[in-house]
């Protein structure tokens, strides 16, 4: 299974989700799920993790490499098994910029999970990531 992770603009929220689900995936023998993630703008292309996001990373010894987000393309779309967002608006990008979205996409959590980019709170939004991931790997079971 191929899932890609999809926030605004792939600096916190979804490359955080990435590089949790990489782990956890890894720490429990999962070979069958593998996971990218992306933005749904342009708007911080090329950027790396943002500080506080490595920070709180680093907190729950989550490994990350170096990051160059980038925006979701009809590619993506077409590798990836799941599309998970973060929140309505990223829903409402995807829904405008890819031509089929029926199906494979849906929200991470069945409630929106805020950009710690404007709440500054990077742990609730690690909790509410950790959250997700236990019902996708629930899901493939």
């Amino acid at each position: 299974m191929e899932i890609c992770f999809v926030c605004y603009g792939n600096i916190c929220r979804s490359v955080m989700a990435e590089y949790m689900m990489k782990k956890v995936a890894a720490d429990r023998g999962r070979k069958d799920i593998s996971c990218f993630s992306r933005a749904a703008s342009s708007h911080t292309e090329g950027l790396d993790i943002y500080g506080p996001a490595k920070k709180c990373l680093d907190r729950h010894g989550i490994p990350y490499s170096r990051h160059h987000a980038r925006k979701i393309t009809e590619e993506d779309y077409r590798r990836s098994d799941r599309i998970y967002v973060m929140d309505e608006d990223n829903m409402w990008m995807l829904e405008r910029l890819l031509e089929d979205t029926e199906g494979k996409i849906s929200m991470l959590l069945e409630t929106e999970i805020a950009d710690p980019w404007y709440t500054g709170d990077f742990e609730t939004t690690y909790k509410d990531l950790k959250r997700g991931i236990e019902n996708i790997l629930e899901e493939c079971l």
